[in-house]
C-alpha cells in the first residue's frame, strides 16, 4: 500500500477521486436539504406542474395564448418572444454598428468625430437606463386619437401599429421563409464555387435569385389569403382605440431600440477594429490591379475585415441575447419574465430556474455554434491579415 502511494500517478488519481467525490457529496447534501425544506413547507418537487393550467394571461405573445394553457406552453411562448426580441435587436444593432463603425474609419474628420461621440456616449450609459429612457419616450407619445400616421402605419403611446397580411399561419410562415431566402440566396450565389461564372460577374444571377424568392413570397401570400378579406389588414382608429393590423407594444419597442443603440456602440468598435486589421499591403495590391474603390472594398477589404471581426462579434451577439432579460424591468413577457411569474404562481422555484438556465444555454450555445461554423468556413490558413 505504501509503495502504491509513492507512485505519482496513483496519488494524482486518488486526489482526483477525492475531489470529485467531495463535489458529488456536496451536491447530494444540497439536494437532500432542499427536498427536506420543500417538504416542510408543503411544496412538492418535480415537473408535473408543467401540465397544469397557468390561470394568468400574457400581454404579448406571437403564439396563441389563453389563461387555460399549461405552463410548458407559456415557457415556449417566452422562448419565442425572447428569440424574436433578440433577433430584432441583433439586426438593428448590426445595422447601427456597421454605419457608426464605417464612420469611425472614414477619411472624413466630421464623420469620425460623430462616430466617436456616439460610441463614447451610448457605450458608457447602462443598458437598463437606456431601456427606461426609451420606454418613457414611447409611452409619452400622443394618444390613439392623435396618433401619427404614415403609409398605413400608426404610432401612439399604446404602441406601433403596422399592416399585416390576412393569411393563415402556415402561409405566413412560408412567406417569411421566402423573404429570408430573398436575402440569403444572393449572398450564397455570390460566394459559392458551384458556379462557373467569375465571382465579380454574378450580379445578374444574384438579382434573379432574389426576385424569384420575392415572387414566391407574393404567390404564397396570395394563395394563403383568408377568404372574403383584403390581402392586408390596415390599422384604423375605432372609438378610443386602434383596431386591426399588428400591434407592437411599447415594451418591445423600447427594448429593441435600447439594444440596437447600446449594442451598436460596441459593434461599431468591433467593425472599426476589423477594418483596421486589414493590412495596407492587400489594399495597395488590389489598387495596383486597377480595381475600382468599390470593388476593392467589396472584394478585398470587407471579406478580410469580416474574418477579423467575426469571433468577437459572436461573443457580442451572445451577450446581447442575454440582455433581453432586461424586459422584466418594463413588463415585457420574455422567457425570464415567464419564469418569474411561474415561480410566483406555482412555487416551483428550483425547477423553473433550471428550465430558465437550460433554455438560455440552448439559445446561446446554438448561436455560438452557428458563428463558430461560419468562422471556420471563412477562416484563412495562417496569418494573412497583416500587410
Amino acid at each position: 500500500m505504501v509503495s502504491l502511494l509513492r507512485n505519482q500517478k496513483v496519488r494524482n488519481a486518488l486526489l482526483q477521486v477525492l475531489y470529485v467525490g467531495s463535489l458529488a457529496g456536496m451536491v447530494l447534501a444540497c439536494v437532500m436539504i432542499a427536498r427536506r425544506n420543500l417538504a416542510e413547507q408543503g411544496i412538492t418537487s418535480g415537473f408535473d406542474f408543467l401540465f397544469k393550467s397557468t390561470g394568468w394571461d400574457v400581454n404579448f405573445s406571437l403564439l396563441p395564448a389563453t389563461a387555460n394553457d399549461p405552463y410548458w406552453w407559456y415557457f415556449l411562448i417566452g422562448i419565442v418572444n425572447t428569440l424574436f426580441l433578440g433577433s430584432t435587436g441583433l439586426i438593428l444593432a448590426t445595422i447601427v454598428g456597421t454605419i457608426v463603425g464605417l464612420a469611425r474609419t472614414s477619411s472624413n474628420e466630421l464623420a469620425r468625430l460623430l462616430g466617436r461621440t456616439y460610441v463614447d456616449i451610448f457605450r458608457n450609459i447602462p443598458l437598463i437606463l437606456q431601456v427606461f429612457f426609451w420606454y418613457a419616450v414611447i409611452t409619452h407619445l400622443p394618444t390613439p386619437r392623435a396618433a401619427h400616421e404614415a403609409f398605413g402605419i400608426l404610432l401612439s403611446s399604446r404602441g406601433l401599429y403596422v399592416p399585416i397580411p390576412n393569411v393563415g399561419g402556415v402561409a405566413f410562415a412560408a412567406a417569411a421563409i421566402a423573404l429570408i431566402a430573398a436575402i440569403a440566396l444572393p449572398v450564397w450565389l455570390g460566394r459559392t464555387s458551384r458556379l462557373n461564372q467569375p465571382v465579380g460577374e454574378r450580379l445578374g444571377i444574384q438579382l434573379t435569385g432574389a426576385a424569384a424568392a420575392l415572387a414566391c413570397a407574393v404567390v404564397i401570400l396570395a394563395v394563403g389569403r383568408l377568404p372574403d378579406l383584403a390581402l392586408l389588414d390596415f390599422p384604423a382608429l375605432q372609438g378610443l382605440n386602434i383596431k386591426g393590423g399588428l400591434r407592437i407594444p411599447p415594451e418591445f419597442s423600447a427594448l429593441a431600440v435600447a439594444i440596437a443603440i447600446y449594442g451598436g456602440s460596441y459593434i461599431a468598435e468591433i467593425v472599426r477594429g476589423g477594418f483596421k486589421a486589414v493590412g495596407k499591403g492587400q489594399m495597395e495590391a488590389a489598387q495596383s490591379l486597377g480595381l475600382s474603390p468599390w470593388r476593392v472594398f467589396t472584394l478585398v477589404r470587407l471579406p478580410l475585415a469580416l474574418r477579423a471581426m467575426l469571433p468577437i462579434l459572436a461573443n457580442q451577439y451572445v451577450w446581447l441575447m442575454k440582455a433581453t432579460t432586461m424586459g422584466i424591468a418594463v413588463g415585457f413577457t420574455d422567457f425570464f419574465m415567464i419564469v418569474a411569474l411561474t415561480i410566483n404562481h406555482s412555487g416551483q422555484t428550483l425547477e423553473a430556474i433550471g428550465i430558465l438556465m437550460a433554455g438560455f444555454l440552448a439559445i446561446n450555445l446554438s448561436l455560438a455554434a452557428v458563428f463558430n461554423r461560419i468562422n471556420k468556413a471563412i477562416a484563412l490558413k495562417g496569418n494573412q491579415l497583416r500587410g
